[in-house]
């Protein structure tokens, strides 16, 4: 899986819906974000994401080519290294710098 580029928002303005998910589905879904590192939300969306991207129905803009002009030749060594780790790596690794990212927010 490729990763997304985290999308900016605030859950204040983001599009809100309803999902009725079959009985035990719900917990299924937590212990896998768990698992991933993640919240349940974020778990879902990267999973639908995954799925329609897959399906052609989202645009390729979501994610980072390796062949992007704005990468620098380092950017691109480490976006390919990053590919080529399972899933699970790709989810902790991301889990690390999102921790190490609030941490700085609350030093400054």
């Amino acid at each position: 899986m490729r990763p997304m580029k985290q999308a900016v928002y605030s859950s204040r303005t983001a599009d809100k819906f309803v999902v009725r998910l079959p009985d035990g589905m719900r917990e299924r879904i937590a212990e896998v974000a768990r698992n991933h590192h993640r919240s349940m939300n974020s778990e879902i969306i990267a999973r639908l994401e995954q799925s329609l991207l897959q399906e052609g129905a989202l645009d390729d803009d979501l994610s980072m080519r390796l062949d992007s002009p704005e990468l620098s030749l380092h950017e691109r060594e480490l976006l390919q290294r990053f590919r080529q780790l399972a899933h699970r790596q790709q989810n902790a690794l991301i889990a690390l710098i999102a921790q190490d990212t609030e941490l700085n927010k609350e030093d400054d």
